[in-house]
């Protein structure tokens, strides 16, 4: 006695469809991006700041090494690899 769900009023069918306004949105991957961008660079910023007494501390490390990630995920998201891959295929 079970039924099918209806589809949602808003016209997007896929669960997919906020994602892929986000890919070809360029302005939204560039804010995104260079916001992690910035964030990281500020993380880097706030680790180099902190005193050096002889050898670097394990959260400095941890720190530049967070800042790295931040950066390249910031790097990804305006380059975009996985559309680029997809338009090489079609």
């Amino acid at each position: 006695m079970s039924t099918a769900p209806e589809a949602p009023a808003g016209g997007v069918t896929s669960a997919g469809g906020a994602g892929e306004r986000f890919q070809s949105c360029w302005s939204c991957r560039l804010l995104s991006g260079g916001g992690l961008l910035l964030s990281a660079a500020y993380v880097f910023s706030a680790a180099r700041r902190l005193p050096i007494h002889g050898v670097p501390s394990i959260g400095m490390m941890t720190q530049i090494t967070f800042a790295v990630c931040l950066a390249s995920l910031g790097v990804v998201i305006i380059a975009d690899p996985v559309q680029k891959k997809d338009l090489k295929s079609a």
